[in-house]
This record gives structure tokens, C-alpha cells and sequence, in this order.
């Protein structure tokens, strides 16, 4: 038997960073993202060896151990032991060896959420396995516990919820953990023309999400004003998107982009950068209204909204920077787990 799960990595169109603490416990965070057809995969086959194998295929990095009751996190795979430590503290032993092996539609630092999303699948691989009685709150809670307290990797709370849920969703964040996930109800032909309008362009480059992010929280804890009323307008700007959208005033969406972008860059050092400018410069001269870098910032990929049918005139001048676009589908379905 072979026990599978994937989940859908994420964009985040508007809101990013608030959900991030201290800014999310103080004042309440709100994130609008939506899961796209990129997916982090995970596949458990048991063995008939005392044997734990864990393969990262993507990352050509593998790693072995004996079965035992914790492994070490030592910086090699550590998302995996981070989990397989959680259950056996939780529900015991492993009922036998096994190997584990993931996979990433998408490099990590680029701004998707492929950590997270890959601690959701293989979280969701040995719920499979061990037949769990996990919701999908659980799920999501129990991967941030993981990564960001038991791991201590820093970053915000909306990528485990995106990559369990699937979807379009509204999420609001509070202090004690406490988040709430609204599921939007948008008409298919305001979907399809978002993602028509809507480049995803990975720039060649990635970035440990972790400094920014680390500097953002600082700045709370600090009280910057100007990074804690950056984060205001980011949370307003969720619940404009979400306005747009709902109503189908799609073409409003590159203004609101471009309204985060300018205030996201407010938060910390290094989310944008002088050749990220570039590019966004280079995209709005071309006919694009808006944009955003995706994540944390730094790098990875970003997005463009261009209205018509000026994605095309879009790419050919983004052309010179040497990056890729990257296709897509919005999707509905968040975390899937099967036996075969």
C-alpha cells in the first residue's frame, strides 16, 4: 500500500503580512489568497525494515534513520521530522519503517507558501496512513503549531489554512491562535478572467522568507509606525479585493494590487529591491495596472494584472529579465489524501 496526499500551494492577492504576529495578535489580521494548480506532494510506503527513509526528490536530498521514538532537527528535512516527532509524542509509535517522499511544483523561497504546503501534505500522508481523526482546522493548526513553534521557522499563519482549505477564502486572524476561514462564493467568469488577466512570473530568484519576516515582526514589537500603519492598509486592502471580486469589478484589482504593493514595501527592508522595481516599473509602462511580489518578498515570484488584452505586450517587456512565466489554474480543492 501506498498512502498519498497533495496540496495546493497559494497566491496571496491581498492582506499579506498581517497575518504574521505580533501585528495579527495587537490588532487582527485579514488575508485574501486563493490556491492555484501548483501542488506539494507526499507519498508514504511502509517497509518491512525497522527503517525511517526520507526522500526530498525535488531538493535531490535524502536522509535515513532507524526507527526510533524522535529525530533529529538538524537542518536536513526537518519539516518531515518535525511531524513524524509530533505524532509519535502524540499517538505513539509508528506502526512500522517506512519511506516518505516529496515533491514541490515550485522552488522554495519563491513566495507560494511551499513550506507550509508541504508540511500540510506530508501531515495529510500520515493522517492517511494512520487513519487520523483530523478536520481541516486541525490540520492547519497542527502545521503551523509544527513549523512555527516546535520548529520556530519564522513566518505567518495563512499558507497552512490556504493549503488545507483550497479555494478562494477570506481569512481573519486573532490573538490565541484563533482564525476564522470564510470561503468565497465567486461567479466562475469573474475567476476565469482574474486568471487570464493575471501573470505569475517567477523571477529567477528566491529568498529566505525568514529575515524579512523577522524584521516585520520586529518592527511591531519595536512600535515603527510607519511598518504597523503599512499593515493597516494591507488589512483594508483584503477587504477591498474581496469587495471587488464578489461584485466582479475585476479590473479594479490591479489599483488594489498596486495599493498593497506600495504599503507592503513599507513594512520591512528587502521586500522589494531595485531590480524587483525594475520589473514592476517595466510591467506598468506595458499596460499592467498593478502587481505584487509574492510572499514575504525579497524575490521569488510576482504578479501582474493586466487588463484586455495587455499580457501580452506584458511578457514581450518583461522579456529582457530573463524569468519565466509561470501557467495556472485557480483551484477549489485544498488538501487530498488516497490509499492505492
Amino acid at each position: 500500500m501506498i498512502y498519498r496526499s497533495k496540496a495546493p500551494l497559494r497566491i496571496g492577492l491581498a492582506g499579506g503580512g498581517t497575518d504574521v504576529s505580533p501585528y495579527c495578535d495587537l490588532y487582527g489580521g485579514a488575508i485574501l489568497n486563493a490556491t492555484i494548480s501548483l501542488y506539494a506532494y507526499a507519498s508514504i510506503e511502509p517497509l518491512t525494515t525497522n527503517m525511517i527513509v526520507i526522500e526530498a526528490v525535488d531538493r535531490k536530498e535524502i536522509v535515513s534513520y532507524p526507527l526510533t521514538g524522535s529525530l533529529p532537527i538538524d537542518g536536513q528535512l526537518d519539516l518531515a521530522c518535525g511531524v513524524y516527532n509530533r505524532l509519535v509524542r502524540d499517538y505513539g509509535n509508528m506502526p512500522s519503517g517506512f519511506k516518505l517522499t516529496t515533491f514541490v511544483d515550485a522552488p522554495a523561497g519563491s513566495g507560494l507558501g511551499t513550506s507550509s504546503t508541504l508540511m500540510v501534505a506530508i501531515l495529510g500522508a500520515f493522517a492517511e496512513w494512520l487513519q487520523l481523526p483530523f478536520g481541516e482546522y486541525d490540520v492547519a493548526h497542527l502545521s503551523y503549531r509544527i513549523e512555527r513553534i516546535e520548529l520556530a521557522m519564522a513566518g505567518g499563519k495563512q499558507d497552512q489554512y490556504a493549503a488545507t482549505f483550497g479555494g478562494v477564502n477570506f481569512m481573519e486572524f486573532y490573538d490565541n491562535d484563533k482564525v476564522i476561514v470564510n470561503p468565497l462564493r465567486i461567479k466562475p467568469k469573474y475567476m476565469h478572467e482574474l486568471s487570464n488577466n493575471l501573470l505569475l512570473y517567477f523571477t529567477a530568484t528566491s529568498r529566505l522568507s525568514s529575515t524579512i519576516i523577522e524584521a516585520q515582526s520586529k518592527n511591531v514589537t519595536d512600535k515603527k509606525q510607519e511598518s504597523i500603519e503599512a499593515m493597516h492598509q494591507l488589512k483594508e486592502q483584503a477587504r477591498m479585493m474581496k469587495e471587488a471580486l464578489l461584485k466582479g469589478n475585476i479590473d479594479e484589482i490591479g489599483a488594489i494590487l498596486d495599493y498593497g504593493f506600495r504599503y507592503k514595501k513599507q513594512m520591512a527592508q528587502g521586500i522589494s529591491n531595485s531590480l524587483m522595481d525594475e520589473m514592476y516599473e517595466t510591467a506598468l509602462a506595458a499596460g499592467a495596472t498593478g502587481g505584487k511580489i509574492s510572499g514575504a518578498g525579497g524575490g521569488g515570484f510576482m504578479m501582474f494584472y493586466c487588463p484586455g488584452n495587455n499580457h501580452y505586450a506584458v511578457k514581450e517587456a518583461l522579456g529582457k529579465f530573463g524569468g519565466e512565466f509561470r501557467p495556472y489554474q485557480f483551484t477549489e480543492q485544498g488538501l487530498f489524501t488516497w490509499t492505492i
